[in-house]
């Protein structure tokens, strides 16, 4: 257990952020299984918007260093080429 008050509130900013994470993480997998959903059944419309909202999570995603640059760059160049199609 932490001994000092500063020990104590890191451990809690700890929790919190792991808390955020985790959602945002889910949220993440949540968008890129509608991306997929929309490729499965061709409804260009639906893909193109599910593409939008993906991209703009693993921008936000990207921004805080949850997510890899590498990996955000993948999957939005995915995301181009299936709408474009």
């Amino acid at each position: 257990m932490a001994n000092t008050k500063s020990a104590q509130k890191y451990i809690r900013k700890t929790e919190n952020r792991t808390l955020q994470n985790r959602q945002v993480k889910s949220r993440l997998k949540t968008l890129s299984k509608k991306v997929d959903a929309a490729i499965q059944t061709g409804d260009k419309e639906a893909l193109a918007s599910a593409s939008k909202d993906y991209i703009s999570a693993l921008d936000k995603a990207g921004k805080t260093g949850l997510v890899h640059a590498n990996k955000i760059a993948r999957h939005k160049a995915r995301c181009a080429n299936l709408v474009s199609a």
